[in-house]
């Protein structure tokens, strides 16, 4: 699979550079309109990518199918298929439009090639800073430059760069969680997974929590986690599945199982 590694990666830059980064705090390009709501975002930018990477995508794996998030949205009975196609492609072509159409340089392209059900290659590209993240089931996570992404272990939280996801907890879940969330050494709120990803697979970030959890969104970025040496479950412990129609619990992912462990039992319980 080495070949289609690069192959998608540089799909990926090719992409972004032609129909994401030109319409980058252009507001005629780049057409912002709600979806189902004033939070859920769409730009002339994720529909532009995402039209370009269907098509390629579908030819690097012959009768593989393809499963962007636009589409899904129109047409959510394609994610029907995931769980059982022989290859499937997830594509999530600007992750985090509500920075990119705000202007602010923090968005994600991420593509993951599903197999059965089971993720097996990952793909997490940063067009504004370069960076790229890319993982295969079993083969370990590189980054732009090819070099073997290892995450290094952080066991104590007063130590550790969290990121906790609030805006869909009850007001009793945030008067609980929220001052617990002064255990770590610092917190952030990137609002785009694919930076919370890249963030965990650099070093810079500890331990992320999603509740938000379609496939798109992290699908890529569980295996690079994973094959980087991290630990990404549920917080009822189940691993994460991207064909998962209704989810156990939400998302912890983590630098290493005592640093998820101590996230779970210090700060969400």
């Amino acid at each position: 699979m080495p070949a289609l590694i690069d192959d998608v990666s540089a799909l990926m830059r090719e992409v972004a550079a032609a129909e994401i980064l030109p319409r980058f705090r252009d507001a005629a390009a780049s057409r912002v309109r709600e979806k189902t709501g004033p939070a859920d975002l769409v730009t002339e930018a994720d529909l532009a990518a995402e039209r370009v990477l269907t098509p390629r995508l579908a030819a690097l794996v012959p009768g593989s199918i393809v499963i962007g998030e636009e589409a899904a949205t129109d047409d959510p009975r394609l994610l029907d298929a995931l769980a059982e196609a022989e290859q499937a492609w997830l594509i999530d072509p600007v992750d985090g439009t509500i920075n990119f159409a705000s202007g602010l340089p923090m968005f994600a392209v991420m593509v993951a090639l599903v197999r059965r059900g089971e993720t097996v290659a990952g793909w997490i590209y940063d067009p504004i800073h370069g960076r790229l993240a890319v993982a295969e089931k079993g083969a370990g996570a590189r980054d732009a430059q090819g070099r073997k992404i290892a995450i290094a272990p952080r066991h104590s939280l007063d130590r550790a760069v969290g990121e906790i996801s609030l805006s869909r907890m009850t007001p009793e879940e945030v008067a609980r969680v929220a001052p617990r969330m002064r255990r770590f050494a610092s917190t952030v709120s990137w609002r785009v997974g694919g930076w919370s990803y890249l963030g965990l697979a650099e070093g810079a970030l500890q331990a992320s929590h999603f509740v938000h959890l379609m496939p798109w969104d992290h699908a890529a970025g569980v295996l690079i986690v994973e094959e980087a040496g991290g630990h990404s479950r549920h917080l009822d412990g189940s691993p994460y599945r991207p064909a998962q129609r209704r989810w156990p619990a939400a998302l912890l992912s983590a630098c290493d199982a005592a640093t998820w462990r101590a996230v779970v039992d210090e700060v969400l319980s």
